[in-house]
């Protein structure tokens, strides 16, 4: 039996002992999945780690430029508490990169993208 495991692994080299045991169980033999398990272990079978895809590494478009002026450059961000009585609520900071101060702030339980969009 362990020779013949290892012609099945070798013949399929993405089955596992589970699948090689579903073979043998079609081919008639009674056996353990526990034994063809063992023995498959025992005899230095596994199945080949799947090699990830990288992902492509984006080009380094150097440092950003910092703003000259006030207005130049905004960035928001939310913020998020909840209340004494357990609700959540959130609070959208936009802040002015060039003069540090932040001109909006929009508190709310509920935030919809079209209330972050108006102007």
């Amino acid at each position: 039996m362990p020779i013949r495991i290892r012609n099945l692994a070798q013949a399929c080299p993405r089955f596992g002992f589970l699948r090689i045991w579903i073979l043998f169980c079609r081919e008639g033999w009674l056996v353990n999945r526990k034994r063809v398990g063992r023995l498959y272990r025992l005899g230095g079978l596994q199945l080949r780690m799947r090699v990830r895809r990288r992902k492509h590494i984006t080009l380094h478009r150097g440092p950003a430029h910092p703003p000259m002026g006030p207005a130049e450059r905004w960035s928001m961000d939310f913020v998020h508490d909840t209340l004494a009585d357990g609700r959540p609520f959130r609070i959208l900071t936009v802040v002015d990169n060039g003069s540090r101060q932040s001109p909006v702030l929009e508190a709310g339980v509920r935030m919809s993208g079209e209330l972050v969009g108006r102007p």
